[in-house]
């Protein structure tokens, strides 16, 4: 008798990550929809307001270690359930802030950005749990592109909204807007998500076809397991040349979305005279081209491995490529059309999704039982150009009066991006714990 066909439950856990992660973007990019005209209202410098881009990043790298632990800890449902109401929270209460005097405004947006950056620092590497878990190796490029696309998603589906809310009714709006939707979907969050062996409506053969293609069915069931010791396993992970190259990587191609998530927007206005919402319906489209290339490397990544190609060029090809194609961003500076521009963005952004595959490698090499504490660290390197990006941004454009500079910049990191996946990552096998904090590795991720 033929093997039943699996069940679909795992989709509409994927569903779920998409739609938190979408959210998640939105409250994260919501201040460079509102940047240019919040600066206006405020009367604050480039430099300033590249603080306050900078603000979240700070905060978010800081939570990054202790939001992976406690994941390994106490579980993804409770604790991600709790962070996105707390962000969403207190992306609502960035929307007062406009009320008071303009020093008490900068010193309050400055520290609810730090505080929702903190409390957003537990969302990727708990997709990377989630990812884990329900999906096995030849599907989990796939998912994983998918669920990491939900950042461009964000900017295509709210970039023109907020647009139009920042001109029809304010720059504060945006941010209330955003926060009650984040609060009405942790509600849906907290009845929906379950691990593989806890969900109520899967059927033995999904879970069959989970746990023989590799997924780590009975990770949410493991948690606690290593406790406090966990920490002496970081050394372990930075010993690992392919997870210094994978943090490297990560570094750079994030220094490429922050300049998306905060001063893009910024640039369009600024330097290229667009409107607000004018800027967003622009913004729009290299989030679109974002969004298609992050599916189409899952895609080609997890169609390489069912063809029996090695899973080290199977992930990294697709990575290599896209990103030297994120490069041509900084052909920005030598054409003069908004059009041409739009286009070269949308060429960067397509590149940058097709080779988004960062939180696929920390699913195919990290240890299995420190999966969290390794997103965690993973997410720590990659997310301090969450506070550089914007802050050399900033400088550059003040410094100069213009945002060549700032191009440049971007496109560099894109290229060391490619040299670290590349060159310094070499065989993707997963770290195994067996033999302590040794620094072994055995076998092939699985």
């Amino acid at each position: 008798m033929p093997d039943a066909k699996p069940g679909r439950v795992r989709y509409s856990i994927l569903l779920m990550l998409f739609l938190v992660t979408t959210i998640t973007f939105a409250d994260r990019s919501s201040l460079s929809v509102a940047g240019s005209a919040m600066q206006a209202g405020l009367g604050i410098d480039a430099v300033t307001l590249g603080y306050i881009f900078s603000a979240f990043g700070w905060a978010y790298v800081i939570g990054q270690i202790p939001g992976g632990w406690l994941f390994d800890r106490f579980g993804t449902k409770p604790v991600y359930t709790l962070a996105l109401f707390i962000w969403s929270a207190l992306t609502l209460l960035q929307g007062f802030v406009g009320w008071l005097p303009t020093t008490w405004a900068v010193t309050s947006m400055f520290l609810l950005r730090l505080l929702v950056g903190f409390a957003s620092a537990p969302c990727f590497p708990g997709n990377a749990r989630i990812i884990a878990s329900w999906f096995p190796s030849a599907e989990r490029a796939t998912a994983t592109a998918i669920s990491s696309s939900a950042q461009y998603a964000a900017t295509a589906l709210f970039a023109p909204l907020m647009g139009w809310v920042v001109q029809a009714m304010g720059w504060q709006s945006v941010f209330i807007v955003l926060g009650c939707l984040g609060l009405a979907l942790s509600f849906l969050w907290l009845t929906q998500l379950h691990g593989p062996r806890q969900h109520p409506r899967i059927e033995a053969a999904e879970l069959a076809h989970l746990e023989r293609g590799g997924a780590l069915i009975d990770l949410e069931g493991q948690r606690g397991s290593a406790g406090g010791s966990q920490w002496r396993y970081l050394g372990l992970l930075l010993r690992q040349r392919t997870m210094i190259g994978i943090y490297l990587g990560q570094y750079c191609n994030n220094a490429i979305t922050y300049f998306f998530l905060t001063w893009f927007p910024v640039y369009l206005v600024q330097a290229r005279g667009m409107s607000i919402i004018g800027a967003g319906f622009a913004a729009a489209l290299p989030a679109i081209s974002g969004c298609v290339g992050g599916v189409l490397g899952g895609l080609l990544s997890d169609g390489m491995v069912r063809r029996g190609h090695s899973l080290t060029l199977a992930r990294k090809l697709p990575m290599v490529f896209g990103l030297l194609l994120s490069s041509s961003l900084v052909l920005c500076i030598f054409v003069e059309g908004d059009t041409a521009v739009v286009a070269l963005m949308a060429l960067a952004f397509f590149g940058k999704g097709l080779g988004s595959l960062g939180w696929t490698l920390v699913a195919d090499t990290s240890p299995r039982q420190i999966l969290g504490l390794s997103g965690g660290l993973f997410n720590t390197f990659g997310n301090l150009a969450a506070i550089t990006t914007p802050i050399v941004i900033g400088y550059l454009v003040s410094l100069t009066g213009s945002f060549d500079g700032a191009l440049a910049y971007v496109g560099l990191n894109a290229l060391l991006a490619v040299v670290s996946f590349g060159l310094i990552v070499g065989q993707i096998r997963r770290v195994e714990l067996d033999e302590g904090a040794s620094g072994s590795t055995s076998g092939s991720a699985s």
